[in-house]
């Protein structure tokens, strides 16, 4: 029943944190709480391009961690068996699977820090976050919410039921 919205922002759509953030969406993060939230979130994303109704260019083209030392893998099997007790698919790779992978990445024992191991996990992928803005951007104003770029905020006041003050 809410009617009369809009939308302001002191720049252009886009121009603050959610047009700065980084393109990798994954899920396969270390602690169990990081790998719920960030599975969950996943999941999401997976869907927002039929939801919005707009093409956000997500690629779940895979995410891959390097491990180049023995600590770094280490590293790599404990979030790999968190993501695994977690039902994230997610797990440890060899350096002939990686050059499978990527077959242009020098996976030989020449390079300065050699590959020893990688964390591969399918779902991950990249986002262009200006198509989510936009997506976004799209949806509220077939809602008919009015949307206001180079409007900076400068107070709010609030009266009537419910909100504690007049």
């Amino acid at each position: 029943g809410v009617r009369d919205i809009a939308l302001l922002d002191k720049g252009y759509l886009g121009a603050g944190a959610s047009g700065r953030n980084t393109a990798i969406l994954r899920s396969n993060y270390r602690t169990p709480e990081g790998v719920a939230f960030y599975n969950a979130s996943l999941k999401l994303y997976e869907e927002l391009s039929s939801a919005l109704g707009w093409n956000v260019l997500f690629s779940q083209c895979g995410h891959l961690t390097l491990g180049h030392s023995d600590s770094a893998v280490a590293g790599l099997r404990v979030r790999a068996e968190t993501n695994q007790l977690m039902g994230v698919d997610s797990r440890i790779i060899d350096p002939d699977e990686i050059a499978t992978l990527v077959p242009h990445l020098d996976c030989s024992d020449r390079p300065r820090y050699p590959i020893m191991a990688g964390l591969y996990h399918p779902p991950g992928g990249i986002i262009r976050h200006d198509a989510v803005v936009w997506g976004y951007a799209r949806a509220c104003d077939r809602m008919g919410i009015e949307i206001h770029p180079h409007t900076e905020v400068t107070a709010i006041q609030t009266s009537g039921r419910g909100s504690g003050r007049t």
